[in-house]
C-alpha cells in the first residue's frame, strides 16, 4: 500500500496533522506512507521515522529573491511526476475542510483513492471517492478533527500525541550554548516574542517585566525567541527591534537572544527549554508536540480548537480577545501553577 498525506497550509497546522501519520504507520507498518508539504512547513516532519519520504514544493510567494514564478512552476511539476509514477493507493487531503487546492496537487498526483472531506452544503466532489461531509464541528480540536479522515480506512479512537523531532545533537550544542557555566545548571524558560496576528502580539514592557519575575521567582535563565527581521518589511515582517529593546532591558538577568531564522533552528531551541511563554501560533504546536510545558497567550483564535494538544499548559484568554490586554500579574500567576517550584525546575 502506498499513502500519499497532503498537508500545504501553514506550520501550525502540519504539526496537527503528525497524529494522523503516526496512527496510518501503526495501522500499516509495512505500507509507504509519503507526505507532500510546502517548503515553508517542511522542516516539521525533519526526522519523523513514520514516513518514507517527503516531498515539497515552493509557493510562488515564498520563491527566493531571484527565482522566478516559471522556475518555482516547472521544479513543482517535476516532483509531482515523480509521484504520479510512485502508483499511490490513497491520497489524504490532512486538512479540516473541503480544500480544493490541496485537491488540485492530488489530482496530478493521480491516485487510486482520494481521503478528504466533501463541502458542508452536501456537495459532491468527484475527486474524492472516500469522502466525509465536512460539518464544522464545534468544541473538536483541530488534531481529532483532521483524524476523522482515517475513520474511511477503518482506524478510530483517540488521536496520539503529535510528533515533531528535535535534533538532539543539536540540542546539545544549544544548550552548552544557552547555559555556558560548567558549575550553575539553571532551567531555561523561553520567551517567543513574536507573532504573525497583530491580536496575538504582547507589549515588550510586558516581556521585559515577566522577565524579571520570572528570573527572580524561579532562578533562571530567560531565552528569548523572535522572528529575524525589520518590522517594516512587508512580506516577512519581524521582530529586531522588539528583541534588541528587550535584550538590553534584560541583560543583567542573564537572557539568552536566541534568533530563528530557519524553522529547524526555533525547532532545537525549543528542545532546549524547561518551560515557555508565547502566543498561539506554530512555535506553540511545535512545543507541544516537543512536551514542552507552557503558558500561552490567546487573542481572537478558538482555544478549543487550537489549544495546545495533550500538553502541560496554561491558557490565558481576555475577554476583548487581545493578548495586549493580558497582564503581567496574570502570566506570572499561570508560570506559578504551571510550575512546581521545588520540582519542575530541577534539571540535569
Amino acid at each position: 500500500m502506498n499513502f500519499l498525506i497532503i498537508r500545504r497550509d501553514n506550520i501550525g497546522d502540519l504539526v496537527c496533522s503528525t497524529p494522523l501519520i503516526r496512527a496510518l504507520r501503526e495501522h500499516y507498518p509495512d505500507a509507504w506512507i509519503g507526505a507532500l508539504v510546502n517548503s515553508y512547513n517542511a522542516p516539521v516532519l525533519d526526522g519523523n521515522t513514520d514516513l518514507n519520504a517527503v516531498f515539497s514544493y515552493t509557493k510562488a510567494k515564498h520563491r527566493a529573491t531571484g527565482v522566478s514564478k516559471w522556475a518555482v512552476y516547472r521544479d513543482r511539476a517535476r516532483m509531482l511526476w515523480t509521484l504520479r509514477r510512485k502508483h499511490i493507493d490513497y491520497a489524504i487531503i490532512a486538512g479540516a475542510n473541503h480544500l480544493p487546492r490541496a485537491l488540485r496537487l492530488a489530482r496530478f498526483v493521480a491516485p487510486e483513492h482520494v481521503i478528504g472531506f466533501t463541502p458542508s452544503d452536501g456537495r459532491a466532489d468527484a475527486q474524492i471517492d472516500c469522502g466525509i461531509q465536512y460539518d464544522n464541528p464545534k468544541g473538536m480540536h483541530e488534531v481529532e478533527d483532521v483524524f476523522r479522515l482515517l475513520t474511511q480506512l477503518g482506524i478510530v479512537g483517540e488521536p496520539p500525541p503529535m510528533r515533531v523531532v528535535a535534533d538532539y545533537a543539536h540540542v546539545a550544542q544549544a544548550r552548552a550554548q544557552m547555559r555556558p557555566e560548567q558549575n550553575l545548571v539553571p532551567a531555561l524558560i523561553g520567551l517567543h516574542i513574536s507573532a504573525r496576528k497583530p491580536d496575538n502580539r504582547w507589549a515588550t514592557d510586558d516581556f521585559i517585566e515577566i522577565g524579571r519575575r520570572l528570573r527572580s521567582r524561579f532562578g533562571c535563565r530567560l531565552v528569548l525567541f523572535w522572528s529575524p527581521g525589520s518590522e517594516d518589511n512587508v512580506h516577512h515582517p519581524g521582530d529586531d527591534g522588539k528583541a534588541a529593546a528587550i535584550s538590553d532591558a534584560l541583560s543583567e538577568a542573564g537572557v539568552v537572544p536566541y534568533p530563528t531564522d530557519e524553522l529547524g533552528e526555533l525547532i532545537t531551541g525549543l528542545a532546549c527549554c524547561d518551560a515557555l511563554l508565547c502566543s498561539d501560533g506554530g512555535a506553540m504546536h511545535i512545543a507541544a508536540a516537543l512536551q514542552v510545558p507552557m503558558v500561552c497567550m490567546f487573542g481572537p483564535t478558538d482555544a478549543s480548537r487550537w489549544h495546545p494538544w495533550r500538553c502541560k499548559h496554561r491558557l490565558l484568554q481576555p475577554v476583548s480577545r487581545r493578548v495586549a490586554d493580558v497582564s503581567v500579574d496574570e502570566v506570572e500567576a499561570a508560570f506559578a501553577s504551571l510550575l512546581d517550584v521545588t520540582t519542575a525546575l530541577d534539571v540535569d
